[in-house]
Parts: C-alpha cells; structure tokens; sequence
C-alpha cells in the first residue's frame, strides 16, 4: 500500500511518469547545515548521475553481469523536511524499532519516536537514506552501507 501512495506522490510532482518504467526512488533526509549530510548528498548525486549515464551504455554493451548485480538507474529524491508520521514508521520498519534512537533523538521505540517527532522535527537524524522500493535505510554517512543499499538489486514490479 505504502508503495502506491508513494508512487502517486511522485507522479503528481512529475519525479516520475505514470506510463513510463518506474525508477526505484532513493530519499535523502538531508540538511545542508551538517557536513555528513552534504558528504552524503554530493556521493548519491555523483552516483545518480554516473548510473544513469552508463545504463545506456550498458544496454548496448555486453555488461550483463554487471546489469544484473547492480542498480542500473534511481530517482535521488532531496527531502530537508522531517519525514511524516508514515514516513517515519516504515523507517524505523526498514532499521528495526531497536534504532529508534538513531533516527530520533532519544527515541526508544516506534511510538517513543512518533510522539518525538511530533513535538520536535529537529530530533530527527540527518542524514537518512531510504530506498523505499525495497525497505531499506541507512541512518548516518556510513557510505559502505549507502553503497551495498544502492547496488541491491531492484525487486520484480511485474511479476506474473
């Protein structure tokens, strides 16, 4: 469901088209004021750019191997807001309600961080980064752990 609501968000902000391929879209939770969020923002634009100019390049080539382990392409979604309430709940789904603590501030379960959040966005950790097409997150720079969710391989949309 989550998938749906996500998708029809991004359609009516044209990150994407309603009849073309869906792109796994990558958030950042991200503030401009902290160093590791800017590290982290620069590393997944870098990334986005790079994939998307070799996926042509790729298709025509025979790198097949290489297009069947990694992502080939993604939408980086920029986000300097908190995330909603919804938001939040499938983060702390992603990460496990044990790191609830890493996403909020002091937070210390999924409704601990709620009723945080609520109360004051700047608790919320940045930066986030949330591959919402596969359920996974990484809170911090910790650029191994971006890098190994980026290459995880996009699950089937049309799967018959």
């Amino acid at each position: 469901m989550w998938k749906n609501l996500f998708k029809e968000h991004l359609q009516q902000h044209d990150l994407i088209s309603p009849q073309a391929g869906v792109k796994d879209v990558i958030t950042l939770f991200h503030s401009p004021a902290s160093q590791s969020s800017i590290r982290v923002h620069t590393f997944l634009k870098q990334t986005a750019a790079t994939a998307h100019s070799h996926a042509t390049e790729d298709q025509a080539s025979s790198h097949g191997q290489q297009s069947k382990t990694e992502r080939t392409d993604f939408e980086l979604d920029v986000q300097e807001q908190p995330p909603t309430s919804d938001q939040l709940t499938s983060i702390l789904e992603y990460v496990g309600e044990s790191k609830a603590g890493d996403v909020i501030k002091g937070a210390t379960s999924t409704s601990d961080a709620l009723k945080k959040l609520k109360a004051d966005g700047s608790l919320f950790q940045r930066p986030l980064v949330v591959d919402w097409n596969n359920g996974r997150a990484v809170v911090g720079d910790n650029e191994p752990e971006i890098v190994k969710l980026l290459k995880t391989i996009p699950k089937e949309t049309n799967v018959k």
